[in-house]
């Protein structure tokens, strides 16, 4: 527990660095509330897929076909709704029926033919591509003004928005007295109500903050929502519940999971297919927020997935992992890709960079494992 402390509040400390670095290179224009806005739409794609990640690499596997898959299903969603005239509702459930299809035959490969899932996946990375550029036919599927494009980019009003800000105090309320009850319970914590006060006071004005910031533009970016609500759906299941639990026994040590009655078969089958339905959703933010669905859509999305899941906390090797953690490692990764952009760096450096980010981020894991 006191790791993952460390690992937030380093994430946080470097997140408040590369905004002042980009401040400064920008002259204040990465602060200003439009590219606050646009940011916070941008990175929301890419922590759709990592929350779902984060579930695959807890369970001590990888998945390499997570960037062209969201591209494939995005690209799905505008040909059914855009070239074929079907209803938004039937055209989100297809595609969604067929992100869990595509995950259940990735997670079967890997959980009972025993193939490694890097070699599956990353002949998912190879396929899906492949298909489409079959399915647009090389060519660039515009979206018009309607009800799939503005899942990317509607904001909600106002009003609404300070709705949420009360919905957020009372869920972190509780969330935080729950914890320290139970801590207090088991004698992992001394009884301090004014430290329980001050975390409810900070969260409370982190949620106020970002909400003015967002209502400063136009509102918080329908995105977002998406983004918060998986989150904290997906938080919930990987935290108290026991499919969440046997997650991360079979992440931690799978053999001892089995001999304990996991069926981790079964576990691994369902983590690959929770990924293929938020690949889907992310595909479909994707192809929304861009308003059209290319061939290279999703390129090298799943290395930027990867790196917000490891810079979040998640070790490669298996076992630990936190939804909110790789929420905030995505953040992290897209105000790289934000700021390097605004401050037109060259984009060989914008690689390197990144690269360093991520090798820096699994040295950081691995020192810590060894300690």
């Amino acid at each position: 527990m006191k790791h993952l402390n460390f690992r937030m509040y380093a994430m946080v400390l470097a997140l408040v660095c590369v905004w002042v670095i980009f401040t400064l290179l920008t002259g204040g224009t990465f602060l200003s509330t439009r590219n606050l806005s646009n940011l916070s739409r941008q990175a929301a794609v890419t922590a759709i897929l990592a929350v779902g990640m984060t579930l695959v690499i807890v369970s001590a596997n990888i998945d390499l076909s997570v960037g062209y898959g969201a591209g494939l299903l995005g690209a799905i969603a505008a040909i059914i709704h855009v070239r074929w005239g079907q209803p938004i509702l039937l055209t989100l459930f297809v595609v969604i029926c067929i992100g869990i299809l595509i995950g259940l035959m990735q997670g079967y490969l890997v959980a009972y033919q025993r193939i490694p899932a890097f070699i599956v996946t990353l002949g998912g990375f190879l396929a899906y591509r492949g298909l489409m550029l079959a399915f647009t036919r090389g060519e660039t599927i515009l979206l018009p003004d309607n009800w799939l494009k503005a899942i990317g980019n509607a904001y909600l009003s106002p009003t609404l928005g300070w709705g949420l800000l009360i919905v957020g105090f009372c869920i972190s309320s509780v969330r935080f007295y729950q914890q320290h009850a139970r801590r207090l319970q088991y004698g992992t914590e001394k009884a301090s109500r004014f430290l329980v006060l001050l975390k409810i006071t900070g969260a409370l004005a982190l949620i106020a903050a970002f909400i003015t910031v967002m209502n400063a533009h136009k509102g918080i970016p329908f995105p977002v929502c998406i983004l918060f609500g998986l989150a904290f759906v997906f938080h919930f299941i990987a935290n108290h519940t026991r499919f969440g639990r046997y997650v991360y026994a079979v992440g931690g040590n799978a053999e001892a999971a089995y001999l304990s009655g996991v069926n981790v078969r079964s576990i691994t089958l369902r983590v690959f297919a929770t990924m293929g339905a938020l690949m889907a959703i992310a595909g479909v933010v994707l192809t929304a927020r861009v308003g059209s669905a290319s061939p290279e859509a999703g390129r090298l999305l799943e290395l930027d997935t990867i790196a917000a899941c490891v810079i979040g906390g998640a070790s490669l090797m298996g076992g630990r992992g936190s939804i909110f953690g790789a929420v905030l490692g995505a953040l992290v990764m897209e105000s790289l890709n934000n700021g390097m952009s605004m401050a037109n760096m060259d984009a060989s450096w914008q690689d390197i960079i990144k690269g360093v980010v991520l090798v820096a981020a699994v040295g950081f894991d691995m020192a810590s494992r060894r300690r």
